[in-house]
C-alpha cells in the first residue's frame, strides 16, 4: 500500500456511535475511511491516522464522542446517536 492512497472520497464526517465507545479499525471501515480491517492496520501502521491531532499507533484505540479522526487530511468527528 502506498503511504499516498487517497481516502475514500464518500467518508462521512460526522460518525453517530450508539455506545460509549468504538474501536479505531471499526470507526475507519465505518466511515468508509478503509475498505476492510487489512487497510485500517496498514493506514495505523503507516502513522496515517491521527486522533485528535496525534497520531494513533493502536487500531484497537477506544475512541469516545467528541474524538476527531484523520486520515490523508479527511476528518471524521465521532457524536453520540
Amino acid at each position: 500500500m502506498s503511504k499516498s492512497r487517497d481516502v475514500d472520497p464518500t467518508a462521512a464526517d460526522t460518525i453517530q456511535i450508539s455506545d460509549d465507545m468504538i474501536r479505531l479499525g471499526q470507526l475507519l471501515k465505518l466511515a468508509n475511511l478503509a475498505e476492510d480491517g487489512t487497510q485500517a492496520k496498514e493506514l495505523v501502521d503507516h502513522g496515517l491516522v491521527k486522533v485528535n491531532g496525534a497520531i494513533e499507533e493502536r487500531r484497537g484505540a477506544q475512541l469516545h464522542p467528541g474524538d476527531v479522526v484523520t486520515v490523508n487530511g479527511v476528518s471524521v468527528t465521532i457524536t453520540r446517536a
